[in-house]
C-alpha cells in the first residue's frame, strides 16, 4: 500500500487579472523593506500581459496531465494545488485536505533546484500551512531538488532541440534566477544549474554553452549572481543565439519579459539572432518524471534520487530590503 494519500502541487502563484497585480506583489514582499516605487516598477511587467500570470494555467494544465498520467500508470492519487502568493492559497489548500481526510501527502514543488526562495521557502511555507490548519492537518513530506532526474533533463534537452532546428550550430547560453551571492554561498544552487546545463548541452551535441543570470532585484549595494543575460548579451555579442531558461519550469511572466521582451530586445538592436527554448512546463517526459518521483516515495523506495526535503539545508543569506522574486 501506498504511504501516502494525496500529492500536492505548491507553486508560487500568480496574478489572474488587473486588480489582482498589488495585492499580489504585497504578498510576495510582506514583512520585507521593499520601497512601493519597485513594486509598481515590477507590476508593469504584469500590466503588459493584461494583469494575468501564465503560471496558474500552466499549473493547472500540469495538474491535469499528471492527474492522467497517475491514473494511467499509478499510484492513482488526488492531486491538490497551494499557492505561495496567491489563490489557490497553501493553508485554504491544507484546510482542504484536512476537510478531505487526507492524512500523509507528497508535495512536489514546481522549482527544480536547492535554494532558500526555490527549496527551503517553501517547505516552511508547508509547515506554516500546517501549523495555521492546526490538528488534523496532514502530514506533508516534500519532494527534494529534482535537477538531476533523468525524465527533467530529458524533456529540457528536447526543448533545445527545437530551439537548434531555428538556429543550428549556435551556441546556447542558460539562464536561471539570480540570487544575493550572500544566499548562493550557502546552498548548492549554482553547482546543481552548472550540471544540468552540461547534461543537457551534451545530450544535444553543443560543445559550446555559457550559464548566466537574470531577474535580479534588491538594492544594487547588495552582490548578486552574475552576469545579467543583457550584459552577456552587449559584452559577447555572438553573431546568433539559443537562450535556455533551464531555470524555471514555465513561461511564465518573468521568462516572457526578461528573455521574450527585454533579451529579444538587446539582440535587435546589436543584430543578434535569437531562439528561445522553451521551458519544460506539461513536455509528456518532464510528467511522467513527477509520476516517478511520486511512485518511488509512495511505495516506499529505499534507494532514491531525489530524496525528501528534511529542512536543514540552504539558509536564506538574504539581506533587509531585498527586492521582490518575479518567480509567476
Amino acid at each position: 500500500m501506498p504511504n501516502f494519500d494525496a500529492v500536492l502541487v505548491v507553486s508560487f502563484g500568480g496574478p489572474e487579472k488587473h486588480e489582482d497585480v498589488m495585492p499580489f506583489l504585497e504578498n510576495v514582499v510582506r514583512g520585507r523593506n521593499v520601497p512601493r516605487e519597485r513594486l509598481l516598477e515590477v507590476a508593469e511587467h504584469y500590466y503588459h500581459f493584461e494583469g494575468r500570470s501564465p503560471i496558474n494555467q500552466q499549473v493547472r494544465a500540469l495538474i491535469g496531465a499528471l492527474l492522467a498520467e497517475l491514473r494511467a500508470h499509478g499510484p492513482d492519487l488526488p492531486v491538490y494545488w497551494g499557492n505561495r502568493n496567491w489563490h489557490p492559497f497553501l493553508t485554504e489548500t491544507v484546510q482542504q485536505m484536512k476537510e478531505d481526510g487526507v492524512r500523509r501527502a507528497i508535495a512536489f514543488a514546481t522549482s527544480a533546484y536547492s535554494s532558500y526562495s526555490s527549496c527551503r521557502q517553501y517547505r516552511d511555507n508547508i509547515a506554516a500551512a500546517c501549523a495555521a490548519v492546526g490538528e488534523g492537518a496532514p502530514e506533508i513530506d516534500k519532494i527534494g531538488p529534482f535537477y538531476r532526474h533523468a525524465g527533467f533533463l530529458e524533456a529540457a534537452a528536447d526543448r533545445v532541440r527545437a530551439a537548434q532546428r531555428e538556429l543550428p550550430g549556435a551556441p546556447i547560453v542558460f539562464t536561471a534566477h539570480s540570487i544575493p551571492t550572500a544566499m548562493a554561498d550557502g546552498c548548492p544552487y549554482e553547482a546543481q544549474l552548472r550540471h544540468a546545463c552540461g547534461y543537457v548541452a551534451h545530450a544535444v551535441g553543443a560543445p559550446k554553452w555559457d550559464l548566466v543570470w537574470q531577474s535580479r532585484s534588491g538594492p544594487p549595494q547588495v552582490p548578486w549572481l552574475e552576469p545579467d543575460i543583457l550584459d552577456w548579451l552587449r559584452a559577447e555579442r555572438p553573431p546568433e543565439v539559443i537562450i535556455s531558461p533551464i531555470g524555471f519550469l514555465s513561461d511564465h511572466v518573468e521568462v516572457l519579459w526578461d528573455l521574450d521582451a527585454e533579451a529579444a530586445g538587446v539582440c535587435r538592436e546589436l543584430g543578434i539572432r535569437m531562439a528561445r527554448a522553451k521551458t519544460v512546463d506539461s513536455h509528456p517526459r518532464f510528467i511522467s518524471a513527477i509520476r516517478e518521483m511520486i511512485e518511488v516515495h509512495a511505495t516506499g523506495g529505499t534507494t532514491i534520487e531525489p530524496g525528501l526535503c528534511t529542512g536543514v539545508c540552504c539558509p536564506s543569506g538574504r539581506p533587509l530590503g531585498g527586492g521582490p522574486p518575479r518567480g509567476s
